[in-house]
């Protein structure tokens, strides 16, 4: 079954999380427990309705405090599809979250108070889901049952998000409107009755729509090699195969490829799913791959098709989003991971840092504090190959890792 990742944002009171268990709640996928904690809870509070967000909010003090502080990663399935919604926090203090479980994430719900419009906040969650090149992103105007649903407070909002949607540089998104109110369900996994203005679809029956190729981006193929398979069996004495998942494009039999960083030629002779044979391999399989002459090829390596190779270099300028209270500064080292490649990484330069709120750039900064996001030059020691991230989501990512106590301190996206 398909499986579509979503990561969601908000600020604070914005409920995310109520929205969340709405829909638990309507595609029953919350359990008998789990619901009668909840109606117990919710009780206890005094609630004449069911608090909803109980069923996301995992930490004693998300509880206490009705925030979400970490990122909960929420599972459930329907008829058509299996959902990971990534539940992140909307706090300024929490970007790094938000950066984590958008990373990954393939659709995006952003949450709005139909009270308060757009806010800063949402300019924040807007920049995020830009830079990450989330490629569907859901607006939904919450707690639309506050307004009396209304339609001029809908086409507000949209208005206002609209002016916010011209600032951004990634124009491939699509972007949907959707009027709900998570605590009545309007809208949520059904159509609501109380907004006929809206012609559109429930933020579920968008979601079960979603094609994964209009979802996920498009590049060119990129096979890194994980895994060199010689079994040395009687069966399989000769047998050698490379393992690994295919990102960006396809690849088939006969394709004539070129294997980095020794750019020696071959062809791919033959494509492997357990024992099964097929002739090409999509996007986002994981496969073995064999070649037709036996060439040299180690873990690290990578696969691509001749006349489309990805940049090779020891230095790349890329936005890193800084996750670690101990300040990046220029002549810092790191080890970068960029898939399963690890080299040593020299801050170079900083170049800017980029404010989030789309107010701007900020020069002449000499270091980068938990949660900045800026633009850093780095330099390794041996080379690695790369894409930009606009042009390849997973070539053109890497993080960074602290030499000392091996904590991932950032996320990177190549420019």
């Amino acid at each position: 079954m398909e499986v579509l990742k979503i990561a969601t944002a908000g600020s604070v009171d914005d409920g995310k999380s109520t929205l969340i268990g709405r829909i638990l709640y309507d595609t029953k996928s919350l359990t008998t427990d789990k619901l009668e904690a909840i109606e117990k809870t919710s009780k206890q509070k005094g609630y004449d309705y069911l608090d909803f967000s109980l069923a996301t909010d995992g930490l004693v003090a998300e509880r206490e405090q009705g925030i979400t502080i970490d990122v909960a990663h929420i599972y459930f399935s329907t008829a058509k599809k299996s959902y990971i919604i990534a539940d992140t926090p909307g706090h300024v203090e929490y970007t790094r979250n938000m950066v984590t479980g958008a990373s990954t994430s393939q659709a995006s719900i952003i949450l709005i108070d139909a009270r308060k419009g757009v806010i800063e906040q949402t300019n924040r969650h807007f920049f995020i889901n830009n830079l990450l090149r989330i490629k569907d992103v859901v607006v939904a105007i919450n707690k639309m049952d506050l307004v009396d649903y209304s339609e001029e407070v809908y086409n507000k909002i949209k208005a206002d998000f609209s002016e916010l949607m011209n600032k951004r540089d990634y124009q491939d998104q699509k972007i949907t409107f959707i009027p709900v109110s998570a605590l009545k369900g309007d809208n949520v996994v059904n159509k609501s009755d109380k907004m006929p203005w809206y012609k559109g679809e429930a933020l579920l029956e968008h979601l079960e729509q979603l094609d994964k190729k209009d979802i996920y981006n498009v590049g060119t193929p990129r096979f890194p090699v994980q895994y060199v398979i010689r079994p040395k069996t009687e069966d399989f004495h000769d047998f050698r195969g490379y393992a690994g998942k295919v990102y960006g494009g396809e690849l088939s039999v006969g394709d004539t490829i070129l294997v980095l960083p020794s750019k020696t030629r071959s062809k791919i002779k033959d494509i492997y799913f357990y024992d099964e044979k097929y002739q090409t391999a999509s996007r986002r399989s994981s496969v073995t791959i064999t070649l037709e002459n036996d060439i040299n090829v180690s873990r690290g390596d990578m696969i691509v098709k001749e006349g489309d190779l990805p940049t090779i270099d020891k230095q790349f300028t890329a936005n890193i989003c800084w996750m670690d209270s101990t300040p990046l500064e220029v002549g810092s080292k790191y080890v970068l991971q960029h898939g399963v490649n690890k080299v040593l990484a020299r801050v170079e330069s900083i170049n800017h840092k980029i404010h989030p709120d789309y107010s701007g750039i900020e020069k002449n900064v000499k270091g980068l504090g938990v949660n900045d996001i800026a633009s850093v030059t780095f330099k390794f020691n041996k080379p690695l190959f790369f894409d930009q991230f606009k042009n390849h989501r997973t070539n053109g990512s890497f993080i960074l890792i602290d030499t000392q106590n091996n904590h991932t301190v950032g996320a990177g996206f190549i420019q």
